[in-house]
């Protein structure tokens, strides 16, 4: 039997980031990761935004910087030009390896290649939380005083405590990182319309002078298609924009899943809190969310640790889902609108759709790409753009 302060399991960018935060405010952590290493299985496709990793201090070298936009549907083909760079994809391993040695290097204990079988949470209030793990030494228990459940789309600890039965809505991934020769690698590109997925997009994600990320994403349950038949389709077919880049080798294959119907309705238990895709905190607009997973985790992290010591724990834990609520909360709702709009549309009507996009200037096509979609923004956006569909667009952000 071994104690510690806060266990967390999931070894992704929120939970080393809550071990990261949690060891630094003092407490003893152990964080539970699944697979062989850390950033073992890739299972997102990494495009973040650069002024987030400069006010989360990761390193330049850990991302490829972007400028410029390029959407692509059956008849529509537009170009957002950038004057300086805003938009990165990240070099997924190497961050979440970074993250690791963070924690490491503030205290945490880091146990990989270890599989969580069970979860219970004591009723009384001095008690301690158990977690039984299959670890390289065998099956050990541990006891805590605060899970951090990090397990991503899966939610391992939530559901073994029967507080989540799964998710209705979500999105399938399927990417190839491939070798490849005449790359823009100022340029990302999402492609739109049947051709690319019947209820989703494709992209083309740059990460170095010769490698590119290729990938489709599906909705579900609007379909029930394979993302990995109709990105070997993509490839094979060289659809545009692939019909632009020369000699592609895919070198790594990525697959995952993502929540794609909000946030959850509750993410603080008693001595349980809820990061990252566990909590549904990403941005279903474009699904990205490794910036707020690793915000929220170094608040879990924070709060969590502070908790240990206060007269009414749970009481105090209340303060992670006030926080991160209030700071993306009615974001990640009208995002959903859009997403439900987006989601639907005909390739007829996604050629129009681009044309709202064409008209948006840098600063507000960013603030919508990246689900920033406040009051003011959006009324400022509306009366900049007084077409018919850029109004209907307004309309369903701020409809209550």
């Amino acid at each position: 039997m071994r104690s510690y302060d806060v266990a967390i399991v999931g070894g992704g960018p929120a939970g080393l980031s809550a071990a990261y935060s949690a060891s630094r405010n003092g407490a003893t952590v152990i964080l539970f990761e699944r697979d062989k290493s850390i950033g073992h299985n890739i299972r997102t496709s990494g495009v973040s935004w650069i002024d987030a990793m400069e006010k989360l201090e990761i390193p330049e070298k850990l991302y490829n910087p972007i400028k410029n936009y390029r959407f692509i549907s059956t008849n529509n083909d537009i170009l957002i030009k950038g004057s300086h760079y805003r938009s990165c994809v990240l070099d997924v391993r190497g961050l979440y390896q970074y993250l690791a040695f963070l924690a490491a290097n503030s205290g945490s204990e880091i146990s990989i290649n270890s599989n969580v079988i069970q979860v219970s949470v004591s009723k009384d209030r001095g008690g301690l939380n158990g977690l039984t793990v299959n670890t390289p030494k065998g099956t050990i228990e541990f006891k805590c005083k605060l899970i951090i459940d990090a397990s991503g789309f899966n939610s391992f600890v939530s559901r073994k405590l029967g507080y989540f039965s799964g998710w209705k809505r979500f999105g399938i991934g399927a990417e190839y990182e491939c070798y490849c020769e005449n790359l823009d690698l100022e340029t990302w590109s999402l492609m739109v319309g049947k051709q690319y997925s019947p209820a989703g997009y494709a992209w083309t994600f740059p990460l170095s002078s010769n490698r590119i990320r290729i990938g489709v994403g599906i909705g579900r349950p609007e379909s029930t298609q394979e993302p990995l038949k109709l990105l070997n389709q993509l490839i094979e077919n060289k659809l545009k924009p692939l019909n632009e880049l020369k000699w592609i080798e895919p070198v790594e294959f990525h697959y995952g899943y993502i929540p794609n119907q909000g946030t959850r309705d509750c993410t603080v238990y008693d001595r349980v809190l809820l990061v990252g895709d566990s909590a549904g905190q990403s941005n279903p607009l474009v699904l990205e969310g490794i910036r707020h997973a690793i915000e929220f985790g170094r608040l879990a992290g924070k709060i969590g640790s502070q908790s240990l010591v206060q007269d009414d724990p749970f009481k105090y834990l209340i303060k992670y889902e006030k926080e991160w609520r209030k700071i993306i909360g009615t974001k990640i709702q009208s995002a959903l609108k859009v997403q439900s709009r987006w989601i639907n549309l005909s390739d007829e009507q996604w050629d129009e759709e681009l044309d709202i996009l064409k008209e948006m200037s840098m600063d507000e096509f960013l603030d919508f790409i990246k689900a920033d979609f406040t009051t003011a923004k959006m009324i400022k956006l509306a009366l900049n753009h007084p077409r018919v569909m850029a109004r209907q667009l307004f309309n369903l952000v701020l409809k209550k």
